[in-house]
């Protein structure tokens, strides 16, 4: 596995591209095969399919926009205890392949390590939650016509060429629970491009498409779907702030006299006003976005109860965006998953090591911070406790 694949943003343009066209406008950056060597291969997929019970819509086909129905591709298998599983037909799956279906996996990320660090790594860039589905084709027909999504994207190709028709927004960031949907895409693409092996595209939120395997030619690639932050998130997150203020928790004064209503909304606006003309608000926003995000899944099997101080134990974060800060009472503040942890300093440096999210070993994690190994192994046992860490390598 190579670590080439690990600067996706940097090859789609780094900063400049965060500022200038995440949101705006698609990029695509071109990009050798052997760039995303060890990224996952035919073999990887299908070792997953082979070895894990999936049903729809986590696993589906789909062809022209339709979902097929599972039975066309699995049998129903009922076991000693009577619960049912569809066991996939190698046969009939390929068969339904072959007439022009799509293959779809959801959140890949959370199936195969490499596709999970690749997450990872964007997720500290971007700032945000995604998601990796998996599409792999084999015909020029659309699995799903011609449509748009409502959040950015990312998409890199693992194998094969994949065409794609972009149309363009003809609704401006339109949302999942929107007020209104988007007009018909226009006739004619914007962009009519062709993605091969170690290519890189981004797509905003909106923007119409369609795609399909190239000219007959296989197609493997992975969709990374950016969580939206919009100013509906913000408004949302500033209601539940100002409830620190007795006018925000007070009952509307429904049946009052006009005036008592008037001086009731006048203040809440003023409330609202001192919020939005504070210059830090959005990056207030972005801190608390950063320390609510949501923790992957990672068990520490075998250790149950406490982590032993063993030199050679292997410890991580599972969260992408943590906050590392010193407080004024000469403590330092972990915030990550939701929750916050307050440390002695000198456990600062070792936290900072764990914040890369990269496996770490106890001896190193301890030696960071000139502390012994059983103080290094009862920090990682309260960020186990509170789902911030897992011990293990594996991803």
């Amino acid at each position: 596995m190579t670590a080439e694949y690990l600067s996706v943003v940097e090859r789609l343009g780094g900063d400049d591209f965060l500022a200038q066209t995440l949101g705006r406008s698609f990029k695509v950056a071109r990009g050798e095969a052997a760039s995303l060597a060890g990224l996952m291969s035919w073999d990887d997929l299908n070792a997953i399919l082979t070895n894990h019970r999936f049903e729809p819509p986590r696993f589906r086909l789909a062809t022209n926009g339709e979902q097929l129905p599972a039975h066309t591709y699995s049998r129903p298998i009922t076991t000693r205890r009577s619960t049912v599983w569809h066991r996939l037909q190698p046969s009939e799956l390929h068969r339904r392949l072959a007439e022009g279906a799509t293959l779809v996996l959801d959140a890949v990320d959370e199936l195969h390590p490499s596709i999970g660090a690749l997450v990872g790594q964007l997720e500290r860039r971007l700032r945000t939650g995604m998601q990796a589905n998996l599409y792999a084709s084999w015909t020029g027909i659309e699995g799903f016509g011609v449509h748009w999504d409502d959040h950015d994207v990312v998409v890199v190709q693992l194998d094969g060429a994949k065409r794609w028709r972009i149309y363009g927004p003809t609704r401006t960031v339109p949302m999942h629970r929107d007020v209104d949907t988007p007009e018909p895409p226009p006739e004619e693409p914007v962009a009519d491009l062709v993605l091969t092996a170690g290519d890189v595209l981004c797509l905003p939120q909106g923007w119409w498409h369609a795609v399909a395997a190239s000219e007959g030619e296989h197609s493997l690639h992975v969709t990374c779907g950016l969580q939206s932050t919009t100013g509906a998130d913000l408004i949302t997150w500033l209601s539940e702030m100002l409830r620190a203020h007795e006018a925000v928790r007070a009952d509307i004064p429904r049946f009052a006299a006009a005036e008592e209503q008037r001086a009731f909304l006048d203040t809440i606006g003023k409330l609202l006003a001192a919020e939005l003309e504070s210059n830090d608000l959005i990056a207030r926003f972005s801190s608390a976005r950063d320390a609510t995000e949501r923790a992957r899944l990672a068990p520490s099997l075998p250790y149950i109860t406490a982590a032993p101080p063993d030199a050679d134990l292997q410890v991580r974060l599972v969260t992408t965006r943590p906050a590392l800060a010193a407080a004024p009472d000469g403590t330092v503040r972990l915030t990550a998953g939701g929750e916050e942890w307050t440390f002695a300093a000198k456990a600062e440096p070792m936290l900072a090591l764990l914040a890369d999210g990269e496996p770490h070993r106890l001896a190193d994690l301890a030696q960071a911070a000139g502390i012994t190994l059983a103080q290094a192994a009862g920090v990682v046992t309260e960020l186990v406790d509170g789902q911030a860490a897992a011990i293990g390598g594996a991803r």
